[in-house]
């Protein structure tokens, strides 16, 4: 699944090739993958809420989009650019059977691909979007948080470990698996130490190291997970320039030489140095 810095890299992308385009009518050919009425008007920007990407148009509507595992987003025309989930359909001749929207423009046309289903489009007001149910429920992003506002939210779920409250939407935005591990990492902070042990001086770290982590990523294109490449059809090289310990198990740590080991944390893959993240 795409993470933050990977939508905020396809939101960038598809910016300058969809913008000023007219969306002159839709196919669906998936009833789950599209949810309200089509609807038509000229694309006027693109925006980003977490890991939804809204695509707004000057008839007061807007196209919420979220790829979840396996959804892309392909433009056909000038030339071809594609985002979400690689696979042969960025070079494939399209609509094909992973097809479950297709969005016709004045110029060009945008696939809505989704092998798993899980992704969707949903025509929601402009108005009414950051009122959507699942827009509503985001808490701030990193870059909107204050040390103080994290410490006091990490102290209403004092016995979850810091990992889980990472990744928990509805307490910070847009920390996936990578981020978590590398910002937690960068902090000194070990994954499975309690959210209420945190002191406020390693809140304000641990912020600083997720905004750190997560700028450097999408100044980088995101990382190169396998789900993911950028609005061009090319790979983005986060993991290979800056990661710390994600996916590194059995190598060294850049910062102490101690052996990265993997292991689970909050039913999720977790990077750790033990030596330099003490529970």
């Amino acid at each position: 699944m795409p993470e933050l810095p990977e939508v905020e890299t396809i939101r960038r992308g598809l910016n300058k090739f969809i913008v000023q385009k007219r969306l002159t009518g839709t196919d669906i050919l998936c009833d789950k993958s599209f949810i309200g009425e089509p609807t038509t008007g000229i694309i006027t920007g693109l925006r980003r809420f977490g890991k939804a990407l809204i695509i707004d148009l000057d008839n007061e509507n807007s196209l919420m989009i979220h790829l979840r595992m396996t959804g892309q987003l392909i433009y056909d025309g000038e030339e071809r650019y594609a985002a979400g989930h690689p696979s042969d359909n960025f070079t494939a001749d399209l609509p094909n059977r992973q097809t479950r929207v297709v969005l016709h423009l004045s110029h060009g046309t945008l696939y809505f691909n989704d092998q798993r289903k899980f992704g969707f489009i949903k025509i929601v007001p402009t108005k009414e979007v950051e009122h959507d149910s699942f827009i509503r429920k985001l808490a701030k992003e990193p870059w909107d948080m204050t040390p103080v506002e994290l410490y006091n939210k990490l102290q209403k779920h004092p016995k979850s470990c810091i990992k889980a409250t990472l990744l928990d939407q509805t307490i910070i935005c847009g920390l996936g698996n990578i981020y978590a591990d590398e910002a937690l990492f960068a902090a000194k902070i070990h994954p499975e130490r309690k959210s209420g042990t945190l002191t406020e001086a390693e809140t304000g770290a641990l912020l600083k190291a997720a905004c750190d982590v997560m700028t450097k990523s999408i100044e980088s294109g995101g990382s190169t997970m396998r789900t993911y490449v950028k609005a061009d059809g090319t790979k983005g090289d986060y993991l290979e320039l800056f990661a710390q310990v994600f996916h590194r198990e059995g190598q060294p740590c850049p910062r102490c030489g101690h052996e990265i080991i993997k292991t689970r944390v909050a039913g999720r893959g977790t990077h750790i140095c033990e030596r330099c993240q003490v529970k």
